[in-house]
């Protein structure tokens, strides 16, 4: 019988923190693109609000569900079948930004690489629980979980989408390793993987004209480094403090996708040195208790969908703002909890959700310290 305890409130507090930070971020950062569009700077803050509360909804809900639900069969593959068809239909609709990542119906879209992070983790979690004692097993349990992880993360790189793709390789790798596989059968993969993300890079000639931008942006700053040369020059106007809340100059439409893929950039030019730590100390957080909570796990269901799911969080969030920092190449995926949009809100806070109900279920009185 597990003792029910309260939620990590730690992680309760953080997510909202960072949700509600968000829907701010936003609407500062998209005042002069919304004004463009629709003649309002509310536009954006509107919807991201709506989102916000749908998503605190999701996350709600998410707490209530005893989370050995999600384990069942009868739930797990439908979800990453659904997956499945979405990514496949995508291709089926316009192109935006060059990239196909949206399906649209009516006024709304929705981006299943995002869906495809949370059916990936419950899958890997059912997979691997069920493998227990076969974890050395490469053809029983490592083969099958790559393959699953391999088919997802081959439709995803197709839209194109390797930011998200090398999210999906994160969190199954670090499932794995939680799950007891074997070092030298995941080593054997780093390489093949390490071939294959470079021939991605160095083959497809945008990507390389990102690398090269990546290496050296200043070389052709009103060209294929001006996304970075932005973001940088934001954070560096920023300085320790910032300029202020909504005082900052580059999302008056000199910096691409300010309220999305760079709001980071927003912040560090508005609320300086000091905000960008602020955010990174919550996201620090949610590693910490969400850590936490899945080494209390009452079983290795739990352990390993909490572990997978703060993965995921925790590693996207780790490569946006090292992309607004020009620490990593530019890749179109958005900073958890504050860029703009639903498609990453409302899973993002369902699947905190999730590990707020497994922290229930913790055992030991640290998980909620």
């Amino acid at each position: 019988m597990f003792r029910r305890l309260k939620y990590d409130e730690s992680l309760f507090a953080a997510t909202i923190a960072l949700a509600l930070f968000g829907v701010v971020m936003v609407y500062s950062a998209s005042a002069f693109v919304a004004m463009k569009e629709s003649g309002s700077v509310y536009g954006y803050f509107v919807r991201q609000a709506a989102w916000a509360v749908i998503g605190f909804g999701a996350m709600l809900a998410g707490m209530r569900i005893d989370y050995r639900v999600w384990r069942a069969a009868r739930i797990v593959y439908p979800l990453l079948g659904v997956v499945v068809l979405m990514l496949v239909m995508v291709f089926l609709f316009p192109a935006i930004n060059g990239a196909h990542r949206w399906i649209r119906f009516g006024g709304m879209s929705v981006q299943p690489s995002e869906l495809s992070k949370l059916a990936l983790v419950l899958f890997l979690a059912r997979f691997l629980e069920r493998r227990a004692g076969e974890e050395h097993d490469f053809f029983r349990t490592l083969a099958p979980a790559i393959s699953v992880t391999g088919f997802l993360i081959i439709l995803i790189v197709a839209e194109p989408d390797l930011g998200t793709a090398l999210i999906l390789a994160v969190g199954c790798a670090a499932m794995l390793f939680a799950s007891g596989a074997r070092l030298l059968h995941l080593g054997l993969l780093v390489m093949p993987a390490i071939v294959g993300v470079g021939a991605l890079l160095v083959l497809v000639p945008w990507r390389l004209r990102r690398v090269m931008s990546f290496l050296d942006p200043w070389a052709d700053p009103q060209g294929a480094g001006y996304q970075v040369t932005q973001s940088l020059i934001a954070v560096g106007s920023g300085g320790v403090s910032g300029l202020g809340f909504a005082e900052g100059r580059q999302k008056m439409l000199f910096l691409p996708f300010a309220h999305s893929d760079f709001i980071f950039a927003v912040i560090g030019e508005e609320l300086g040195t000091i905000g960008g730590l602020a955010v990174i100390a919550l996201f620090g957080v949610v590693l910490w208790r969400g850590v936490s909570i899945s080494l209390r796990a009452p079983e290795r269901f739990g352990m390993l969908l909490g572990l997978g799911i703060v993965m995921m969080i925790v590693t996207q969030a780790l490569f946006n703002m090292s992309v607004t920092l020009s620490m990593l190449p530019t890749k179109g995926i958005p900073l958890p909890f504050i860029s703009y949009g639903g498609s990453s809100l409302v899973p993002t806070l369902f699947s905190i959700g999730i590990l707020l109900n497994i922290s229930q279920h913790a055992t030991g009185r640290e998980a909620y310290r």
